[in-house]
């Protein structure tokens, strides 16, 4: 069987190990000529599945993401060629989840607003919209949540969108589409951008076209602008440099890109995978989280929250890693490639979610708040 993947899906080695043959290339450079023998195709986003794609691949059986998204996928043509597909639903839900709550810690004094009463309203109530309010729920911060696709009776704290966008953070989880009634691309636009006042944080992890980016840019240019923090961007490997420099935190998609994350998306994948081709695949190995230290932790409420989240992640980091990267003096050209080095060289970010923390000596409440967090404390 002959694979080709993106370089970027960790947890491919056993199968060139079983005597496989695989072959790993940059997401963004695979193309029809390198699919001619190909069985099957293990992608990320930045691979978009098409005809002009298809048609060099007369061979291909199974094509996999290793996404919780999908629409950089023809799924229509994968089925009329009768080629199997898979994508990894809620595989990076809680990495992008973390990314949340560390953009709201390392906000000013919001994650104090919030505990103390404020709200968060939610676009989207998939996978990480539903992790997201679980998280939230176990901290006792309040929330709400729009998604025209789902029955209203399935939505716990359902609103419109905006009662949504009247809340102090709004957090974007949305799939995009196109399709009707109900199209997510350019959902925020500037009518409703008009809508976040200045003490406001939004927050766009899902896609950069579910945000009109040049109504934002103008909107962040007000005096009454909101924050923001945009880990995804419309004319992806290229961002808007002017946009960039007025959000408050910016990074180069990768709020999903936990190793957690990514190793589960390729174990779920390759079940997948195994399943629609009739064969059988090594699993992917597992990996045990270090232990999770925190030096001088103590007190509760958001400090503590705020210590248990940046022992495992801080927002600020790759914000200050991707404005070095997107240096407005480089070429277009170079600071597309080096936002594609920012996501190939991630480093190997661990999630708070699972993470063991041994007798740390607290009372039962500064458990119960990291536990929150999805902490294991023994």
């Amino acid at each position: 069987m002959n694979i080709v993947a993106d370089e970027n899906i960790p947890g491919l080695e056993g199968l060139a190990a079983a005597g496989l043959s695989l072959r790993c290339l940059p997401g963004r450079d695979i193309g029809a000529g390198d699919l001619q023998d190909a069985d099957a195709l293990l992608i990320r986003s930045v691979t978009p599945v098409n005809a002009a794609l298809l048609d060099g691949a007369p061979r291909l059986r199974f094509v996999g993401t290793a996404t919780s998204g999908f629409d950089h996928v023809d799924r229509a043509l994968l089925q009329r060629r009768d080629i199997a597909f898979a994508h990894a639903p809620g595989s990076n839900a809680n990495s992008v989840v973390e990314y949340v709550l560390s953009a709201i810690a390392e906000t000013g004094e919001l994650l104090e607003r919030l505990l103390a009463g404020g709200r968060v309203g939610i676009v989207g109530y998939g996978h990480i919209g539903k992790c997201l309010a679980r998280r939230l729920d176990a901290l006792g911060i309040a929330w709400c949540v729009s998604d025209p696709w789902l029955d209203p009776a399935s939505l716990p704290a359902g609103a419109t969108l905006p009662e949504v966008l009247s809340a102090d953070v709004v957090t974007l989880h949305a799939e995009l589409t196109d399709a009707a009634p109900y199209p997510s691309r350019h959902l925020l636009h500037a009518g409703n951008l008009d809508q976040l006042g200045e003490r406001t944080l939004l927050i766009n992890a899902s896609r950069g076209a579910v945000v009109d980016n040049a109504a934002l840019r103008e909107r962040l240019g007000a005096a009454d602008a909101p924050v923001v923090v945009l880990d995804v961007w419309e004319r992806e490997p290229v961002p808007d440099i002017d946009l960039l420099e007025r959000v408050r935190f910016g990074s180069a998609h990768i709020a999903g890109y936990s190793w957690d994350g990514k190793l589960l998306a390729t174990q779920l994948l390759l079940e997948d995978m195994a399943s629609a081709l009739e064969t059988t695949l090594p699993p992917v190995p597992s990996e045990v989280a270090p232990p999770l230290r925190l030096d001088g932790a103590d007190g509760e409420g958001a400090a503590l929250v705020r210590s248990l989240l940046a022992a495992r992640y801080c927002v600020a980091d790759d914000d200050r890693l991707f404005r070095k990267a997107m240096d407005p003096s480089l070429p277009e050209g170079e600071r597309g490639q080096a936002f594609d080095s920012l996501r190939r060289g991630y480093r190997k970010r661990r999630e708070l979610g699972g993470s063991v923390l041994v007798d740390p000596g607290w009372t039962a409440s500064q458990s119960s708040q990291a536990e929150a967090l999805g902490v294991v404390v023994t």
